[in-house]
């Protein structure tokens, strides 16, 4: 059954062997980040799934390598899902959402993990069909599953952004998924739209939408926490877990 959903950045500078002891920016999201997973394993997680997007373009569920290694981010620091070793091969190139989440369960030992990764090109309705699907899953399940949900808001929201500077209309839509995550709105999340989210840079769209269906599907009632939301690189970073509450109806 769903317990919690987290949801943290798609964002290799939470990793300190990526930023370095001196990179002080990356401080306060981290913080958060171990709070909210503090939070959501004090309910009580028997197990944790990892959802996230593609790094390539395709759509639909995809298969997901069980460890892997930020090397293509500058340090060859390998992380793994659990169920094999950090230094195995096991399949296609880790996801930036996976490595996040490997890193995640490691760090703030989480416990048993795995993924569910969806291609970036995965359609509102295509995700909505698949976040179905997952809420089915974890209803046959008796372990309390905890979601840890990795995307990034628009990558448009400072002068000096990787998305080509500061645009309003990213501004705006970012407040929009902040409000929408902040207050566990799965309708307004479901509701996102494949285009301007790609115009704006928005990658957590697909799982997003992803886990919003499947929290519709279970039924559940949720209390809703926000612990950050700022840009502090020009790309949308959001912290917040939605604890479910009482029996699934």
């Amino acid at each position: 059954m769903l317990a919690a959903v987290v949801f943290v950045p798609s964002a290799p500078l939470l990793v300190p062997e990526l930023t370095g002891p001196s990179a002080f920016d990356t401080e306060p999201v981290r913080s958060a980040v171990g709070d909210a997973l503090a939070d959501a394993a004090a309910t009580g997680i028997d197990r944790w799934v990892v959802v996230g997007a593609t790094d390539d373009p395709v759509a639909g569920p995809v298969a997901e390598a069980e460890s892997g290694s930020f090397a293509r981010f500058g340090v060859d620091l390998r992380v793994s899902l659990g169920s094999v070793g950090p230094d195995a091969e096991t399949g296609p190139r880790m996801s930036l959402s996976g490595l996040i989440g490997a890193w995640l369960r490691e760090s703030a030992s989480l416990g048993p993990m795995t993924a569910f990764i969806v291609g970036r090109e995965t359609t509102p309705r295509e995700c909505a069909a698949i976040g179905a699907d997952l809420a089915a899953r974890l209803g046959e399940s008796s372990e309390r599953v905890g979601l840890l949900v990795v995307g990034d808001g628009s990558t448009a929201l400072t002068p000096k952004a990787p998305g080509g500077g500061r645009r309003d209309s990213a501004v705006a839509l970012n407040k929009a998924i902040v409000a929408a995550i902040g207050g566990a709105d799965t309708a307004t999340l479901a509701a996102l739209e494949a285009g301007p989210c790609d115009t704006e840079g928005v990658g957590g769209r697909v799982a997003w939408q992803v886990v919003a269906a499947a929290v519709e599907n279970s039924g559940s009632t949720l209390v809703a926490k926000t612990g950050y939301a700022d840009a502090p690189f020009g790309v949308g970073y959001v912290v917040a877990t939605w604890t479910v509450t009482g029996d699934p109806a």
